[in-house]
């Protein structure tokens, strides 16, 4: 039984490994390896909470320990690999967007941990963009833009890839929304209510299969794009209710 209780913890010293050797890249400048790494923690972060769920081992102390992984993995060391890459070049200002980043997934996590200790009834939804998006949307374009900037040969999409110069001046502002997003009001959605694996949803199989075909051929474009989307979504969700309430006065 020990084991089993440490097993999921073990899986969060993992992801916490990983953004510790994210930033260890970032100070080498090695982007790309900086980049995967945070990557490759979004998947981790992925496995430790079902796993602790599917051992009946969650704890305090294990929500805790996860927030504090996710603070290194998804919070300081994306800062720490766009202040290297760009907002360095931006003197103070820089600085100041690299921190709120930061704080902003501080704010963020800790919110989320209190939510948690309260208990109640599970929401199909997240309030404010969790900090592994924040980081893996971070993540994504930080690879495609090695690709760009490194010319390599690898088999992209050329209509995402011409918009990389652009995207990467607009970098500063674009790390300034994805700091306010953490903390807003805005639902994200957890995917618990989604069943990709019903025999009857001919519709999921379809998406999955081709979010599959997506990844094979064009993998760090597809990645991008699916951090992307998920991103916008928290922003079109709530555009469609507040569409919807004025909607609804409207005709009331």
């Amino acid at each position: 039984m020990n084991g089993i209780m440490i097993f999921p913890n073990l899986i969060t010293g993992v992801n916490m490994a990983l953004g510790f050797f994210a930033m260890t890249a970032s100070i080498r400048e090695q982007w790309a390896q900086a980049a995967w790494c945070t990557m490759a923690s979004v998947l981790v972060d992925m496995l430790d909470g079902r796993v602790a769920r599917w051992t009946g081992t969650t704890s305090k102390f294990g929500i805790e320990f996860d927030s504090f992984a996710d603070w290194i993995s998804f919070g300081i060391a994306p800062a720490l690999l766009v202040y290297q890459l760009v907002l360095k070049d931006h003197g103070r200002m820089g600085l100041a967007i690299a921190f709120l980043y930061v704080l902003c997934a501080a704010v963020r996590l800790a919110r989320f941990n209190l939510k948690s200790f309260e208990g109640g009834e599970v929401s199909p939804y997240f309030v404010g963009l969790p900090s592994p998006a924040a980081g893996g949307i971070l993540a994504s374009f930080i690879i495609l833009y090695d690709i760009w900037a490194e010319e390599k040969k690898v088999r992209t999409l050329k209509i995402l890839m011409k918009q990389i110069p652009l995207l990467f001046h607009l970098l500063p502002g674009i790390i300034l929304v994805i700091s306010i997003l953490m903390i807003s009001s805005f639902r994200y959605s957890t995917f618990k209510k989604m069943n990709f694996f019903k025999p009857r949803s001919a519709r999921a199989f379809l998406i999955i299969v081709m979010g599959c075909l997506m990844i094979y051929i064009y993998p760090q474009n597809t990645i991008f794009i699916l951090f992307a989307g998920y991103v916008l979504s928290g922003l079109l969700e709530y555009l469609w209710r507040w569409y919807k309430i004025r909607s609804a006065v409207s005709h009331g």
